[in-house]
């Protein structure tokens, strides 16, 4: 009889760690995409450089389900498990400075958030008509206080998260069981 989805979370915790992270992973590059492309809502420099960390962690995430669930070595499925957290962290890590430079606690890049460099010798009005930048300092888009930046910090500190449960569950699943004291 085929187990039931709950029970077998239990029994196979890097298979499950894997596939919420590239279905959490996956929904989240598609709301940006929707954001970007539906919205109208241009991503700036920062926000390109919030989605790498999901661009490595999905794939990779892709390849540790299968991984772990065709049995590969531990090693392997641990080595992608703490791979998928490592990117995850860094891209916490990157939405908590963006989320900073939106709320000016410090400065972001100077190319999307810092003064204009000198203009050059083309005509003014003909680089202003063809340039758009989208600023790094300003949210375009807030809910319940936070911008993308700080829900991306919030959901990639998660994925983090579970990941490394996948990690520690699947190293406790294969960790050897102590015998007793005195036990023969």
């Amino acid at each position: 009889m085929a187990e039931h989805f709950p029970a077998s979370i239990a029994h196979r915790p890097a298979v499950a760690a894997a596939v919420a992270v590239t279905v959490a992973g996956a929904a989240t590059i598609l709301g940006a995409w929707f954001f970007q492309y539906g919205l109208g809502l241009g991503p700036c420099p920062l926000c390109l450089e919030q989605r790498i960390p999901y661009y490595v962690a999905i794939p990779l995430a892709v390849i540790v389900a299968i991984a772990a669930a065709r049995a590969a070595p531990r090693w392997l499925v641990a080595g992608g498990l703490a791979l998928i957290v490592a990117a995850m962290l860094i891209g916490a890590a990157l939405g908590v400075y963006h989320a900073g430079v939106e709320w000016k606690w410090w400065a972001g890049p100077q190319d999307c958030s810092g003064p204009l460099d000198p203009l050059g010798s083309r005509n003014l009005l003909e680089q202003l008509q063809s340039i758009n930048i989208v600023r790094c300092d300003e949210a375009a888009w807030r809910f319940l206080g936070l911008s993308l930046a700080g829900y991306n910090a919030l959901i990639s500190l998660a994925l983090a998260a579970i990941a490394a449960w996948g990690l520690a569950a699947d190293a406790r699943r294969h960790a050897p069981h102590s015998v007793p004291h005195g036990a023969p």
